[in-house]
């Protein structure tokens, strides 16, 4: 009887049931997108900490490098010596990058901490090529009768004066700078490689640990010709790209991945890391293993993901302010009017069937009975409304993703990397400049989506059962208030 009832009274009032069901569509439709939005933001987000941190890493320990005058690293010198004749010169300058080298005790140390589950250790280098040629110049006699010239008359003159100069010569030189990054093959599951997958060729194998072996970002091994099997040499060491590693979003930690172990020696930093990175057994407990590390660990510097995403700006942190924000106060009003709205209409159709509830109660119908019809066509209407606004939120979502413009992520150079000069943790996020190591904010392009996850269907169908839930409730209290001699008064 309740089910052939609320059927038939559905079907008689359709134009008012959709009119509901509208309402609550939008409403949930809208929570659906804004949901999606603020998704895809920290989808993005995590995009970019990804490909600076690395796969994995919740924090890093790093030390900050002090200014060279207070005893820290100077920029590259180079000598050359003096030749007769044309001679090609060439120099290779490799030093640690951006932080301050510690000793690979301290990854042990980490390791220990409670809380950490694994550590590894990185080496970050810049490597700054000086190659080219010195042209010495050619004696020109003066010709006679020339201003100075003479048997030693003229000005500057004398005996044993030269009597001509010296023309062309010089020097021609290419500067060429680029990064290196010393990588523990025995643990490639974590650090700055695991943000680059491998495209061509294959990684390291963990036998390979002081192999003149390396793997090259796509973007620099095209730049420079490199393929599976080419040769590069750095400073006088000939290495063998095995292997072409594409980053998955932003640029790469490095242009070049060697072996942990032959870094340290190209660079003479033996058992030295620049950055420590860390993964804990809690993500709920990055803040205490933080806390212990600072503690037992003195000197160094830890920063968590948490930390790094205080230094990302550009559209991508003014798109995630304003979806977070904006529309979540937009949801939340639209979705109060949703139901106020729902609830309202509902009252209005109850008062409009004063007749008909009326005489049901005459006929032995009670109070409950009314009110539990009531609800029922609420929560049929509501749980349309949601499957519609679902439909609509879905559509409206891919619709976004599809013509979604590309979002800029703009990494202040305080955050730091195994690319660059800062105290942060991640891998290239400031790149050095020059051999002088001036550092430059790095931006980074991260494609907008809005992905529509099972969490965000079941809020809107809870939402969907509390619209129907609250109209019901308005309806139904006034339902229980009719009395049977409401409808014997309105019959003509």
């Amino acid at each position: 009887m309740f089910f052939t009832y609320l059927r038939r009274e559905l079907r008689r009032r359709r134009k008012a049931a959709l009119v509901v069901a509208s309402g609550l569509a939008l409403g949930i439709a809208l929570v659906i997108v804004v949901n999606s939005v603020s998704s895809g933001m920290r989808e993005a987000q995590d995009k970019v900490l990804e490909s600076l941190y690395g796969l994995g890493t919740d924090m890093t320990v790093t030390k900050a490098a002090p200014p060279a005058s207070e005893g820290g690293r100077a920029g590259p010198r180079f000598r050359f010596d003096a030749q007769d004749g044309d001679e090609e010169q060439s120099n290779d300058i490799v030093m640690p990058q951006g932080f301050e080298t510690l000793a690979s005790s301290t990854v042990g140390k980490v390791a220990d901490q409670s809380g950490v589950a694994t550590a590894v250790g990185g080496l970050s280098l810049s490597v700054v090529k000086v190659d080219g040629e010195f042209k010495p110049g050619e004696f020109k006699p003066r010709e006679n009768g020339a201003s100075g010239g003479g048997d030693g008359g003229g000005a500057g003159g004398g005996i044993g004066a030269p009597q001509g100069e010296v023309r062309g010569g010089g020097a021609d030189f290419d500067v060429d700078s680029y990064t290196v990054y010393g990588t523990d093959t025995t643990r490639q599951d974590l650090g700055p490689l695991t943000s680059s997958k491998i495209t061509d060729g294959r990684t390291f194998k963990a036998t390979e640990t002081d192999a003149k072996v390396a793997v090259a970002d796509a973007a620099y091994a095209k730049e420079k010709k490199y393929k599976v099997g080419s040769e590069v040499t750095v400073k006088g060491t000939k290495f063998e790209i095995v292997g072409i590693a594409t980053a998955d979003s932003g640029d790469a930690a490095a242009n070049l991945y060697i072996p942990l172990k032959r870094a340290q020696t190209l660079s003479d930093s033996k058992d030295k890391v620049t950055t420590v990175y860390v993964q804990a057994d809690d993500s709920q407990q990055i803040g205490a293993v933080k806390s212990a590390i600072q503690k037992n660990v003195p000197g160094t510097t830890v920063t968590t993901s948490a930390d790094l995403a205080d230094t990302v700006s550009g559209s991508l942190s003014t798109a995630s302010d304003l979806a977070t924000n904006v529309g979540k106060w937009l949801s939340v009003a639209v979705l109060v009017a949703a139901f106020v709205v729902a609830g309202l209409l509902t009252v209005s159709a109850v008062s409009r069937r004063v007749q008909e509830f009326g005489t049901l109660k005459a006929l032995g119908w009670k109070s409950g009975r009314v009110t539990r019809q009531v609800v029922g066509e609420a929560m049929v209407n509501g749980l349309v409304g949601g499957a519609l606004g679902i439909a609509v939120g879905i559509a409206g979502a891919y619709a976004l993703t599809a013509v979604s413009p590309s979002l800029t992520a703009q990494l202040g150079a305080a955050a730091g990397g195994p690319g660059g000069g800062g105290g942060g943790p991640a891998g290239g996020l400031v790149r050095a400049g020059g051999p002088g190591g001036q550092s430059a904010d790095k931006a980074i392009e991260i494609a907008l989506t809005a992905p529509v996850s099972a969490a965000t269907i079941a809020l809107a169908v809870g939402l969907a059962v509390t619209g129907g839930l609250i109209a019901g409730a308005f309806g139904g209290w006034r339902a229980s208030r009719l009395r049977p001699a409401d409808a014997l008064r309105r019959v003509e």
